[in-house]
């Protein structure tokens, strides 16, 4: 079975912190070494000299080991092409000298993804957009194990982005599709993140949240679209309607049969009927005819 990308490079890279003490104290201790190096070179001795030198030398190499860390960012060590570690606390300190200290930013960033034309799961073409919320909680990976961790969000944010979309239709029109894009943003938007996260674990990234900007069908389909929805709608509040008029029709031969006591033959009760499911379905007022009766 062919191994998991993401979790061999676990095994191989993974975030360490190293050895560094309080920077104040040895930048004091510098301050302390050039003074007495000085003094020594000031003997004009040969040994005065010759341990003035050792002693300036031996300090430069130990003041390269001074770092300044902002909040909110990491240094990572990295020592002769090798990693040592990652500083995570905010100050000056002292680690290991002659070491290339490569800052990352710890803050949360927002990715806002272009407008994407995607096909849903019924093939209608859409377009859609959303911010993705990251942060950076493994400093080695960021580093190491992608190019360019920000191009890789952006990236892999706008290829989940199109594989999620296609699962979902944009809008139901049957019974049978309970999630559908314009109407569960939540759940499309946990899909999209437990998606996104599985893709940017290989880069040390967190995906914090994840929100769709814009959804909206393409503008070839839109306007036969928009006359799909505006049917499903018309036909779905017509059957509101002859629902109600057939419960009012029966009801009023009941109260008919039961209050007057009169017997309808079934051409009157389908008359009735008639009668008034037009007076309540009709869109326009119905103008009242009056029977005179048949004429001999």
């Amino acid at each position: 079975m062919k191994p998991n990308m993401c979790e061999g490079t676990d095994k191989l890279m993974t975030e360490k912190s190293i050895f560094h003490v309080n920077g104040y104290l040895g930048l004091i201790i510098a301050i302390l070494l050039f003074a007495l190096g000085g003094w020594c070179l000031w003997l004009r001795t040969t040994v005065g000299i010759v341990l003035g030198v050792i002693i300036i030398v031996l300090t430069l190499i130990g003041s390269s080991s001074l770092t300044i860390i902002a909040p909110n960012e990491a240094k990572v060590l990295t020592f002769f092409g090798q990693y040592v570690g990652t500083i995570r606390s905010a100050g000056l300190f002292m680690t290991l000298p002659l070491s290339n200290k490569a800052t990352v930013s710890l803050r949360v960033r927002n990715f806002n993804s272009s407008l994407l034309k995607v096909n849903d799961l019924r093939g209608n073409p859409v377009e859609i957009a959303a911010v993705i919320v990251f942060r950076v909680v493994d400093t080695s990976k960021a580093l190491f194990e992608v190019d360019d961790y920000e191009q890789f969000v952006e990236i892999q944010s706008e290829s989940a982005i199109r594989h999620v979309a296609s699962e979902f239709p944009y809008d139901a029109f049957d019974e049978s599709e309970t999630l559908t894009l314009r109407s569960n943003p939540t759940e499309v938007s946990n899909k999209l993140t437990a998606e996104l996260q599985s893709r940017l674990n290989i880069a040390g990234v967190e995906v914090i949240e994840t929100r769709l900007t814009h959804l909206a069908y393409a503008t070839e389909i839109a306007s036969a679209m928009l006359q799909r929805q505006q049917s499903a709608a018309i036909l779905s509040a017509r059957k509101i309607i002859v629902e109600g008029a057939v419960s009012i029709t029966e009801d009023a031969l009941a109260k008919l049969e039961k209050d007057t006591k009169l017997e309808l033959s079934d051409d009157r009760k389908l008359q009735l009927i008639n009668n008034v499911m037009v007076t309540i379905i009709s869109e326009r007022g119905t103008q009242p005819v009056i029977g005179t009766g048949k004429v001999e």
